[in-house]
């Protein structure tokens, strides 16, 4: 009888995120697999808030690990690591700007330092070359926004002092003319940075674009000096924002009440924050109606609150509403799905909850329908109640709920599970290690959260991912972990917990040196960040194609 050439055979596969075989063990002592650098970087900078400190690991022992990683692979294999780090700070990619920026400068530094030591790495000049700049290119790259050039090189001057490289000066001068417009320096260019726009272009002498350029550059030197003269009259923008700093106070306020408020505002380049400068007094309702037709969409989605608290009128409301709503601007705005929550949870009406039920429907587009019988595992241990934004309002297990519910609604059938410790159980009765959760058919992602929230789904206690897998898993043709990865010890490992002939993702929240399984290949795969992309893996895997690093798509 055959072995091999049987009815069912399916194609070998494999996924970029790969484990070395090296054993280890997780933070909660459970049995691990260490992953290849590129692997393990990979999953760090998706996930990683530079500075911040984690349940596991401190900001500065992640920060060091990611630094040094960078560094090790901008040497082994420049063209990779470039791409991640472009991707990363793409509003179409990772869409993560400060790791982006450290990155790129610690690419830089890697290399610089690699040419220094002679025999580290053979002919890493004649590389550098031959690729036709690398380090620069890298830099150039990473800067999207016109307070970032002042952002990179406060971090490189920081970090190894006022000598700044070749190639990282060459790199942000890529950048500036791009970036550096009237509307970027009125919002941009602030006293509380320490490389102000003048500060650039005086250390860089980047070349202009056009003249009215090379006006911005002499007017960005001579406002950082206090220069007060004439705004060049080729910057409109400039110097109508001069002419209204001129007004009375008193009769600021005065402004809108005339019907071309908006456009007026507009006009000048007027910001939310710009206009509560200038008045000088409260964002009343004619203050917000005034500014809002010039407001981009996050800084709507940021002001719900305060658009309630001030009395915006209905009719602006639904306007708002209907912006917010459209999948159009929702795919332009390239905002991660945990702002809608989080702007749900910040709004206090209900005129909101349709149009950021429907926002974060259209971010999630990306997630597939997958078919037949899926078990999601949302791992809501302790080690996942850990800042998932900067400001605390939202934890790491916010995300794996939303997720996992999110993708419970794209499969033709599931059971979504919220899963801890028996051992340090604090929600619920002892004994317990999973509690299913029931999606409501034809209900909101929001409203379930919501549920999910206030229900006691958010478990705490320990990890028990083995334990989970084996009480829960029943014939299912796949099982998705939304995880940390930092799993308990067990007498039975997590992979090991299925049988091997069924698919197991694990989607990592965290980005932990030590996985819980292997992966990479063998109905064992593992992927990251904080958008739906990365569940798009699934269909094709499971076709019995091979997964590529997202930029290499």
């Amino acid at each position: 009888m055959s072995r091999f050439n049987q009815r069912g055979v399916k194609s070998a596969v494999s996924s970029p995120v790969v484990t070395t075989g090296e054993r280890a063990r997780t933070a909660e002592g459970g049995a691990g697999y260490l992953r290849d650098a590129k692997s393990e970087l990979f999953l760090l900078a998706v996930s990683n808030f530079v500075g911040t400190d984690t349940f596991y690991e401190t900001g500065g022992q992640r920060d060091d690990r990611f630094t040094q990683l960078v560094r090790q692979l901008a040497v082994e294999d420049p063209a990779w690591t470039a791409g991640l780090l472009g991707w990363l700070r793409s509003p179409s990619g990772g869409n993560m700007r400060t790791a982006a920026i450290v990155g790129a400068a610690e690419f830089v530094k890697g290399r610089l330092d690699a040419t220094a030591t002679r025999d580290l790495v053979p002919d890493v000049r004649k590389e550098n070359a031959a690729a036709g700049g690398w380090n620069r290119r890298v830099v150039g790259s990473v800067l999207q926004r016109a307070d970032e050039p002042g952002e990179l090189l406060a971090y490189w001057t920081s970090r190894y002092g006022k000598r700044i490289p070749k190639p990282v000066k060459r790199g942000v001068e890529d950048a500036v003319g791009d970036l550096y417009t009237e509307r970027a320096l009125l919002k941009y260019d602030t006293s509380a940075a320490a490389f102000r726009f003048g500060d650039v272009v005086d250390l860089l002498h980047p070349t202009p674009i056009a003249a009215w350029q090379s006006d911005l550059f002499r007017h960005a030197i001579d406002r950082r000096h206090g220069r007060d003269g004439e705004v060049p009259v080729s910057l409109s923008l400039l110097d109508t924002r001069a002419q209204i700093a001129k007004w009375p106070v008193e009769q600021r306020r005065a402004l809108l009440r005339r019907p071309d408020a908006a456009d007026f505002l507009k006009h000048a380049g007027m910001t939310w924050e710009a206009l509560a400068g200038w008045l000088q007094g409260p964002m009343d309702a004619a203050a917000w109606e005034a500014i809002i037709p010039s407001m981009a969409y996050m800084a709507r989605l940021r002001n719900l609150r305060n658009f309630d608290e001030a009395g915006v009128s209905d009719e602006i409301a639904d306007q708002v509403a209907a912006g917010l709503a459209d999948p159009e601007q929702v795919a332009r705005s390239r905002q991660l799905p945990m702002r809608f929550y989080s702007a749900f949870n910040a709004a206090p009406s209900l005129r909101w909850g349709h149009a950021l039920e429907k926002a974060l429907t259209a971010s999630l587009a990306n997630i597939p329908a997958i078919g037949g019988r899926t078990l999601i595992l949302v791992d809501t241990s302790s080690s996942m109640d850990d800042a998932f934004s900067r400001d605390g309002t939202l934890m790491r297990w916010d995300a794996a709920a939303l997720f996992g519910i999110a993708l419970g609604r794209r499969c033709a059938a599931a059971d979504v599970v919220s899963f801890s410790s028996a051992r340090y159980y604090i929600n619920d009765q002892p004994g317990a290690k999973t509690k299913a959760f029931p999606l409501t058919r034809g209900g909101s992602v929001l409203g379930d959260v919501k549920a999910w929230k206030d229900g006691g789904w958010f478990l705490g206690g320990g990890t028990d991912t083995a334990a989970a897998l084996r009480q829960e898993y029943q014939q299912h043709d796949r099982v998705i972990i939304v995880t940390d990865e930092q799993a308990g010890e067990d007498p039975r490992e997590v992979s090991a917990s299925v049988p091997e002939t069924v698919p197991m993702y694990t989607w990592n929240l965290a980005g932990y040196q030590t996985g819980h399984a292997p992966s990479g290949a063998r109905n064992r795969h593992a992927f990251g960040g904080l958008t739906d992309a990365a569940f798009q893996m699934v269909p094709l895997l499971e076709a019995g194609r091979d997964a590529h690093w997202p930029w290499e798509n």
